[in-house]
């Protein structure tokens, strides 16, 4: 028999789970959260990548910190922005109709740049947050069951011979993230995982259970190499959208197309059109 203390735990517990801002399920596409790393429009502004972002065809965006945040303005898309300037982004994203769902890539040296960076977050009804910072761990996970945020950690390219830089390795993270709650992640950034000579579906199983979000690209190579429109790479990209849906992963695919600086928009658009005709 359950006691009233039991049940009341269950209730709070249960409360607890609604407090999570979740993508909207409105913004499915063919069952997938489709957007953009707002990095992939760097040569604008944050108010533009929204733009860019919507006339690609994706309606989730994923900002990242220095970005400035619109034409003519002073301020910059960061975790210590002021109110009045996040305000404003939240309500361009609203007018647009892109929600946004991350932040990152974005660093913290101690435990008080992490509950900036997740504070921040919850701000803006954000889904997760994307790092670097494993040192962090134990400040990430805190502040990832407080404010209810996921944190997702993201690899850039890198190799065994430089061991100073750790993240490049799915087996690093799993190793970081295993034992910890599982609002505790990976990104998996598909492209960066060719620049270690990695096999992108390979990381993918590693890290089964963990992913909390994707940066999508495909690579024109194996190892340092330009980054081309999916299916015309050598990452298998319809491979990997059929193990995240094996998987049940329900997070957000941002395209990131490191390529064409100035003009990406047709380039983003494939991506999303190539995640489109492989339904969830």
């Amino acid at each position: 028999m359950k006691t009233i203390s039991s049940i009341t735990l269950l209730a709070l517990t249960l409360v607890t789970g609604l407090n999570a801002d979740p993508i909207p399920e409105n913004l499915r596409q063919n069952g997938w959260f489709i957007g953009a790393q707002a990095y992939t429009f760097k040569e604008f502004s944050a108010f533009e990548a929204i733009a860019k972002t919507k006339e690609a065809g994706g309606n989730v965006i994923e900002f990242f910190p220095g970005q400035i945040l619109k034409p003519g303005s002073k301020d910059k898309v960061h975790h210590t922005m002021s109110e009045a300037a996040m305000n404003e982004l939240k309500a361009e994203c609203t007018r647009l109709g892109v929600h946004a769902v991350n932040y990152g890539v974005v660093a913290a040296a101690n435990p008080e740049d992490v509950r900036a960076i997740m504070s921040f977050a919850k701000k803006m009804g954000l889904y997760s947050v994307c790092s670097e910072s494993t040192e962090q761990i134990a400040a990430w996970e805190a502040n990832a069951k407080e404010f209810d945020i996921k944190v997702a950690f993201h690899e850039h390219g890198g190799s065994m011979s430089k061991p100073g830089y750790k993240v490049w390795n799915p087996l690093y993270i799993l190793g970081v993230v295993e034992s910890r709650d599982t609002r505790v992640g990976a990104c998996a950034d598909l492209g960066h995982w060719c620049t270690s000579n990695l096999k992108p579906i390979e990381c993918l199983r590693i890290l089964k259970g963990r992913i909390i979000s994707v940066h999508l690209k495909d690579k024109e190579k194996f190892g340092p190499s330009a980054v081309v429109v999916a299916g015309k790479g050598v990452v298998d990209v319809a491979a990997c959208l059929e193990e995240l849906k094996n998987q049940k992963f329900d997070g957000h695919l941002s395209i990131e197309h490191e390529n064409d600086w100035m003009d990406s928009v047709p380039q983003v658009r494939a991506n999303v059109d190539f995640v489109k005709a492989n339904p969830k």
